[in-house]
């Protein structure tokens, strides 16, 4: 349960000390620092601090000014932190969401949020109207006119926003990515990460899983030894029992009450067959499948589903 603090300047020349002192006096343990402008949505700093934080910390700001670039922006980053059981506090302003007051400034926001973006939506809509009233183009000047710098700070700044997304999301699988490659190849990864998911996110593809560790391994966020090739191996049938334990684990670490007959329905959705043939999971293979898992580590001793055998699981 730690105080992290974040400090942010707009440009190199601005002085970051003034944040620093507050944040330390305030008892953060670790601050981080970042120089981008407000309205950058791309921050890979803030980003990475988002995406590690863990649950009980604090995210400490000397104002809210330095965190968010908009109402909206600030509402996200706060959704951010309660998913992950954690909680921000401004310095210099009334908030401090780890208790009722801070909540209820909270939804207070939401609803001011609510009503600017209706703002900014009408206003975008007459602006508009307007300028094709007088004849103007919408867009870019610059990238109209096809000008290098223009096009090079576009690219640039699409460059960080995706960085920011990627680590935003990149807990659902880097963990994943550290303990199984290079020895398992990016598909089946990809099987062992989509299980895991919570029902309605988008599923990743081996491919797509393969370009986001590409852009952190770019980043030194993750060890480029990770994306070397996984091995040839001489048969799919000796990789099987090791690859159905790491989906087993994954599908019960992101549905904690499945029970073995949901497990053995899910392993067959991810074209993954019982060892000794057959059209379902023998509760006895997914028992074995669980207790290999608990031995290595990958789920707990009391995980869901231990004693559920005699629910109607498929046999």
């Amino acid at each position: 349960m730690a105080l992290i603090g974040y400090a942010r300047v707009s440009t190199a020349d601005q002085d970051l000390a003034a944040q620093r002192a507050a944040l330390a006096a305030a008892g953060c343990s670790l601050i981080v620092e970042e120089t981008a402008s407000g309205a950058d949505a791309g921050r890979p700093a803030l980003a990475r601090l988002l995406a590690r934080i863990a649950p009980g910390d604090t995210l400490v700001v000397v104002r809210l000014d330095r965190l968010a670039r908009s109402l909206t922006h600030l509402l996200a980053v706060i959704a951010r932190l309660r998913s992950r059981s954690a909680a921000l506090r401004s310095l210099g302003d009334p908030i401090d969401t780890s208790g009722p007051s801070g909540l209820l400034v909270l939804q207070i926001l939401g609803a001011v949020a609510e009503f600017e973006r209706a703002l900014i939506r009408e206003r975008t809509r007459a602006g508009l109207a307007a300028a094709r009233g007088r004849g103007r183009a919408g867009g870019h000047p610059g990238l109209r006119a096809r000008d290098p710098r223009a096009i090079a700070a576009l690219a640039e700044a699409r460059a960080r926003a995706r960085l920011a997304r990627i680590l935003a999301e990149a807990e659902a699988w880097i963990g994943h990515v550290r303990r199984l490659r290079p020895a398992t190849p990016w598909p089946e990864l990809a099987r062992v990460v989509n299980a895991a998911a919570p029902p309605g996110r988008a599923p990743l593809s081996g491919a797509a899983l393969a370009r986001r560790a590409r852009l952190l391994a770019r980043e030194g966020l993750l060890d480029p030894a990770l994306l070397r090739p996984a091995p040839t191996r001489p048969g799919r049938r000796q990789s099987r029992p090791a690859h159905a334990v790491e989906l087993a684990a994954a599908y019960l670490r992101g549905r904690p009450d499945a029970t073995l007959a949901e497990l053995g329905t899910a392993l067959l959705r991810l074209k993954l067959h019982p060892p000794r043939g057959g059209e379902a999971w023998a509760p006895s293979s997914l028992k074995g499948l669980l207790d290999r898992a608990r031995a290595l580590g990958l789920i707990t001793a009391g995980a869901p589903a231990d004693g559920r055998a005699q629910d109607g699981s498929p046999g």
